[in-house]
């Protein structure tokens, strides 16, 4: 009986920790953060080495030293006290980022500000920020950036150059400059925040595929902990059976307990008999039940899809003799249940689900009656949390419940096409293909 429990406790562990890492894995690593400091440090202390002591150009030597070692000590410190996995809330990373974007610009503002080739760099610290970071901080560090480069632009400092020389940049072009700056961090951290937000979607969605799968698993894995849970109890159970025959034998001529000792008796016979039935079911059938055939599986996904008020029509094309006998796989019977699911969602009275097979191929095709797809989102079906099918009612929305079918349904090597059914008929059509050695349990692979 403990492993029944045990088996139960590793499904909610299981879980829970997959929503767990789910959540954690979108916050940024410290470490990743102190690796590109401890970069920026070297970089800077190199490019100051060389301009004070090779090209030996005059410069405030002493203030970009300090800088550049407040920048060292504060990673340093960061490193000592926080492990290497130690993931930043956005507000702790938004907080370090900006440091590290106020130290550079006070490098560059006494190296002659925006005439500072190096002044580009001031992009670097926003375009993490829209890569990593809720768009909330990276709109404030962004408007931050922006400020530095505006106060870089009337630096009082002079560029570090030959002795005797000044480089006096016009106006224009440190108007120039600055647009240069601006546009290159807007350009960039858009593009960086687009980037990344479709991958945290793919992400987003790829991880809910997993937790439908785990729990699909983790249905069918009860069958086996009950059979467990039978074996185990059916020792004790055998055990008070044969106790509650001693004391009927016993105690048979007292009326005062003959009574309940036959019905200790009676009871404890009948959770044997279900205990059983329950390691015969477990036992028998189990192999029946991880195959079925193709006409089978068809009703298992159509069946909980009925009681909608859409018709719900099966057309079979091909012979029920010699079907392709499948493997129970929970993706395929998941995404395949979604997608009618979806189809009856959206169709005013009808839906049509056409099965075919041939030596070569097996094929799916859902139809309904609804409006079908917008033409400006056909090529984007399937993306996670596109949302945008013509309905007439209140029917559930179109994303990601679409992208993870289509995803499990690939996973078992189908081929999915989505479009429009024949203008005279209006209404959506999805072909779900698969070579029929992939998914035929009697095929030879």
């Amino acid at each position: 009986m403990a492993s029944f429990f045990r088996g139960l406790d590793k499904i909610a562990i299981a879980d829970a920790k997959l929503q767990d890492d789910y959540h954690t894995s979108r916050r940024l690593r410290l470490q990743t953060l102190v690796r590109l400091r401890w970069l920026a440090v070297g970089g800077q202390t190199a490019t100051v080495m060389i301009v004070a002591f090779w090209l030996k150009f005059p410069m405030p030597l002493l203030a970009c030293c300090v800088l550049i070692a407040c920048l060292a000590w504060i990673n340093f410190f960061l490193t000592l006290r926080y492990p290497p996995t130690h993931r930043l809330e956005p507000a702790a990373a938004f907080a370090l980022l900006g440091l590290d974007l106020l130290q550079l610009c006070g490098l560059l503002l006494i190296t002659g500000g925006l005439a500072n080739p190096f002044s580009a760099l001031v992009c670097v610290p926003v375009i993490i920020s829209f890569a990593s970071q809720p768009i909330r901080y990276s709109m404030v560090l962004i408007v931050l950036a922006m400020i530095c480069i505006t106060g870089l632009a009337f630096s009082p400092f002079p560029l570090p150059w030959y002795g005797g020389i000044e480089v006096n940049v016009h106006s224009v072009m440190q108007l120039g400059v600055w647009c240069s700056i601006a546009s290159t961090m807007a350009f960039a951290a858009f593009y960086a925040y687009r980037v990344s937000m479709e991958a945290s979607q793919l992400a987003d969605a790829l991880a809910a595929t997993e937790l439908v799968l785990q729990r699909e698993k983790h249905l069918s894995q009860l069958d086996g902990l009950a059979a467990a849970a039978a074996h185990e109890l059916g020792t004790p159970l055998a055990t008070i059976s044969v106790v509650a025959k001693e004391m009927e034998r016993e105690l048979k001529e007292d009326d005062r307990f003959r009574e309940d000792v036959a019905l200790l008796r009676s009871q404890s016979e009948r959770c044997r008999d279900i205990l059983r039935r329950l390691t015969t079911l477990s036992a028998e059938d189990e192999a029946h039940m991880r195959r079925l055939t193709l006409s089978s599986m068809m009703e298992e996904v159509i069946a909980p899809h009925r009681e909608f008020g859409i018709k719900l029509e099966l057309i079979e094309k091909s012979p029920r003799a010699g079907e392709p006998v499948l493997n129970r796989n929970a993706g395929i019977m998941y995404g395949l249940g979604n997608l009618v699911e979806n189809a009856v969602d959206y169709a005013r009275k009808k839906v049509t689900v056409t099965v075919e097979y041939g030596p070569d191929t097996l094929i799916i095709i859902i139809e309904d009656d609804g409006n079908g797809y917008a033409p400006d989102i056909l090529t984007r079906i399937g993306e996670p949390y596109v949302t945008t099918r013509q309905r007439d009612d209140t029917a559930g929305g179109l994303g990601l419940g679409l992208f993870i079918a289509k995803t499990l349904l690939e996973r078992s090597g189908a081929a999915i096409s989505f479009g429009n059914r024949d203008p005279e008929t209006p209404g959506a059509r999805i072909r779900v293909e698969w070579p029929r050695v992939l998914i035929d349990s009697n095929s030879t692979k």
